[in-house]
């Protein structure tokens, strides 16, 4: 029988199947950060439990932590007790911490890879939604509740049950300008932010193929704000040769075991998904969002529609083999005069040429050393609007290393920019960096729901590029015009 990489990774961890239930699922890496892991520990200490296979978990802080004077003692209560306390609970339960200052420090979606905790063919989880962004190297991975931290910490299984798969096809060649978080961006506005509930989604053909490994970790990183359970793309060599000679990847003789294990992780011919949807690349354009849902994105170049209709939403004409369910989940997207009333705008206006006054260049989506690279190849030789307050993080220590060697952070200030240290920073409000009320925010990151960035912040989610003319303009123009 016929079997797709997603049914090949869950059939080989099922533990046990509970009949007209779920299935026990056997977890191969947990990662865990400051913010979901305190309760999660608690639970064992009053059930009197350890943690199972402590060396199958991984440890970081990155939500709560500042991104200035990382060497200093955290003065905010809200951030200093859950990071302190992780460091109690993994040197009780002898679980491998990359503590503030570690080289190995950063935000753990791009930690994972970037060290080969995150290999091939794994089932892969952490108390945070963007789990799937591990799903890039050929993985079954998704976020998890506290709960279900706690259960993990104990058994190294989780109930799980089985979704349904989607398959989303990407053909043709990606115009210059264009980076993958336009291709995401682009697919969630005609897939709408529920079109994936219930699925998971395997990402393929000719463009996909052709992404980049950090790439591909951006497109997986936002296949949840679809509505679905994770997003993952089948391991090819371009996925070998990024994860060969990695501190925790296989070595020697067990590498060469590893790749022939990894080759086979691909659907077969014939295999089926229960929906199937086909885009054009040659269609993307630069994409910003205007609303409060990641779904509510235009190309930087049009207008703000007069109604979700007018943006061909939820499904555009280029996909195809159309699932009813999915037509009917995007009934319920939010208010959209709500939504505009909250950015300020009013439909039918331009998006190019807007004021903006941060720009924020990190996250789990596009804090990796490709996106500072594109940042840097549009402010080289520029300055910075001297009324642009720009946050630029790395994604982690060894991004940040990586952005001074290969003289990006010259460039960068020379231009008139400050590079940060590694952490979550202004994705979300949970730490120092917030957008004050009411200003305008380009943002890296995945999500601009209302007060995600801030009490009051008007989020505008972009690519890196977009990001960069922003910084350098003052406002959102076409990426394109500036390139070199």
């Amino acid at each position: 029988m016929a079997k797709t990489i997603f049914d090949k990774i869950w059939d080989s961890h099922i533990v046990k199947n509970i009949p007209e239930g779920p299935s026990i699922l056997y977890i191969d890496r947990h990662f865990i950060h400051e913010v979901t892991s305190p309760q999660a520990f608690s639970g064992l200490e009053k059930r009197g439990r350890k943690v199972l296979r402590p060396k199958q978990t991984f440890a970081t802080c990155d939500h709560n932590v500042p991104t200035l004077n990382q060497d200093k003692p955290i003065e905010e209560p809200t951030s200093r007790i859950p990071i302190e306390k992780l460091a109690q609970n993994t040197r009780k339960h002898k679980i491998k911490y990359f503590p503030l200052g570690h080289p190995s420090n950063g935000v753990v979606h791009i930690i994972g890879p970037e060290l080969g905790i995150t290999q091939c063919g794994m089932t892969i989880v952490c108390g945070d939604s963007h789990t799937s962004t591990h799903g890039a190297l050929g993985n079954i991975a998704f976020g998890i509740g506290t709960s279900e931290v706690e259960m993990v910490l104990a058994t190294q299984t989780l109930l799980q049950s089985k979704p349904l798969q989607m398959l989303i096809e990407v053909n043709g060649k990606l115009q210059k300008g264009v980076c993958a978080k336009d291709l995401i961006l682009h697919i969630i506005s005609k897939m709408g932010t529920s079109g994936g509930t219930g699925y998971f989604i395997e990402f393929a053909g000719s463009t996909i193929e052709n992404l980049s490994m950090e790439e591909r970790m951006t497109v997986c990183n936002m296949s949840i704000e679809m509505g679905a359970r994770g997003g993952l793309i089948a391991p090819d060599k371009k996925t070998f040769d990024y994860l060969e000679g990695l501190f925790y990847s296989p070595k020697k003789e067990e590498w060469d075991r590893s790749v022939k294990k990894w080759s086979e992780l691909k659907s077969d011919l014939g295999a089926k998904h229960h929906a199937a949807y086909c885009f054009n690349a040659c269609e993307i354009e630069p994409m910003v969002t205007y609303g409060t849902n990641p779904g509510m994105g235009i190309p930087v170049t049009s207008k703000i529609p007069l109604s979700l209709t007018d943006n061909d939403s939820p499904i555009n004409k280029s996909s195809t083999k159309k699932s009813s369910k999915i037509e009917q989940s995007n009934n319920e997207t939010p208010s959209y005069i709500k939504a505009l009333k909250y950015m300020g705008f009013m439909p039918g206006m331009p998006i190019a040429g807007l004021s903006i006054d941060y720009v924020f260049l990190g996250s789990c989506t596009n804090g990796r050393i490709e996106d500072f690279r594109a940042f840097a190849s549009i402010v080289q030789g520029r300055k910075k609007d001297p009324n642009i307050i720009a946050w630029l993080v790395p994604g982690s220590k060894k991004v940040e290393k990586e952005i001074e060697e290969e003289g990006i952070g010259h460039i960068l200030r020379e231009a008139g920019f400050e590079i940060r240290q590694p952490g979550c920073s202004a994705c979300l409000g949970m730490n120092e960096d917030k957008i004050p009320a009411n200003k305008y925010a380009v943002s890296t990151s995945n999500r601009n729901f209302e007060g995600r960035q801030g009490p009051g912040a008007r989020t505008i989610l972009a690519g890196p590029l977009i990001a960069a003319v922003a910084a350098i303009t003052g406002k959102i123009n076409d990426p394109r015009e500036f390139l070199p």
